[in-house]
């Protein structure tokens, strides 16, 4: 473990250079890592463990759509690919990558197979942080941890294969065995992590479901429309507006921002541009600051998380979830932003 400065915050953090691949597998090589869940980060981190050289199967229930999914990227039923109880029986650790809800109804099967000195993993600390809420309750004598990925699992995916990695966090809940750090950190490495960074579940948590409403998602959608409404109210077309709104933030600017951070974005772009984001920056810091200490509380609270539980357990989720997102494919901002990308030169 490797401490880090960042602004004079020190951070633990672990890199591939102190822990490299080889070791991580030298770490899990007696290990059957069973990966539940073939949904979100269930693909991703399971195809970058197999491709790393870990012994890894899949457990989804039978003739569903991820069960398909799975059998097509190369799990094979019988082998490497089973039903959920029988994958819990057969793994040492098992990554728990069901949906918050599906983890909640799942459960009572998962909870029986968790014999000690067996670990259960998650890659978010929804789960154990509202176990009141949830019924997580983990028994003793299993190791209890967490990598989070910070993207999706599509991401993580895409990342590795292009060769780079994908930062997450790690933490530790419950460590029965002695040996959960190294558990973690070789699994963390094994997903394609680009470097781990220490937090609790609790932390984890409280910054994802904030980060999520806030400007990954919900925020940025926001901002996105605002603009795009005052622009087409004031009379721009909606090729414009959606250029000046999201197409150059999303294919020149935001690319700038990750490659060397936000000043150098600004110093790449004309002085005319930098004065105005200069001035204006700080006016929008003051105006949604407050939003995100309510959302943070919201968040602490528990209200947040209850309702995502309410939500999502109920049996027209899907079908509601449908509705809410064809509003905002339909909406006209993202049926210009459908033009607009078939109009890349690569689509071209």
């Amino acid at each position: 473990m490797a401490v880090l400065n960042f602004g004079g915050v020190e951070e633990n953090v672990v890199t591939r250079e102190e822990f490299p691949l080889d070791k991580a597998r030298q770490t899990l090589k007696d290990e059957v890592i069973a990966i539940i869940g073939y949904g979100v980060q269930g693909p991703g981190q399971s195809l970058n463990l197999r491709d790393n050289g870990f012994n890894v199967i899949i457990g989804q229930r039978k003739n569903s759509k991820s069960w398909d999914k799975a059998v097509a990227d190369g799990w094979i039923p019988g082998e490497t690919l089973f039903e959920i109880e029988e994958a819990l029986d057969k793994g040492t650790i098992i990554q728990y990558l069901l949906s918050d809800a599906g983890q909640i109804s799942v459960w009572p099967t998962v909870k029986k197979y968790l014999t000690p000195g067996k670990a259960l993993y998650f890659s978010h600390g929804f789960g154990i942080t509202f176990k009141e809420r949830t019924g997580i309750i983990p028994p003793e004598g299993v190791d209890v941890i967490l990598v989070a990925p910070k993207g999706s699992g599509t991401s993580l995916r895409r990342m590795f294969l292009e060769g780079r990695g994908l930062n997450s966090s790690y933490a530790i809940f419950q460590d029965s065995t002695g040996n959960a750090y190294d558990r973690v950190v070789a699994l963390g490495i094994g997903v394609g992590s680009g470097y781990l960074f220490e937090t609790t579940f609790k932390r984890e948590v409280y910054s994802d479901l904030t980060g999520e409403r806030g400007t990954l998602m919900g925020a940025i959608q926001g901002l996105f429309q605002a603009q795009y409404e005052v622009l087409r109210e004031k009379g721009h077309t909606p090729s414009e507006a959606f250029n000046e709104t999201v197409e150059e933030a999303t294919q020149s600017l935001y690319p700038l921002v990750a490659e060397n951070g936000m000043d150098w974005m600004y110093a790449n772009c004309s002085t005319t541009a930098q004065r105005g984001a200069l001035d204006w920056w700080k006016k929008f810091r003051d105006a949604t600051k407050p939003i995100f200490s309510d959302l943070y509380d919201s968040v602490a609270s528990g209200n947040e998380a209850q309702l995502s539980i309410d939500s999502n357990s109920q049996d027209d989720y899907r079908v509601k979830l449908e509705a809410e997102l064809k509003e905002l494919r339909e909406s006209e901002m993202w049926r210009a932003g459908q033009t607009v990308r078939k109009l890349r030169p690569e689509n071209a």
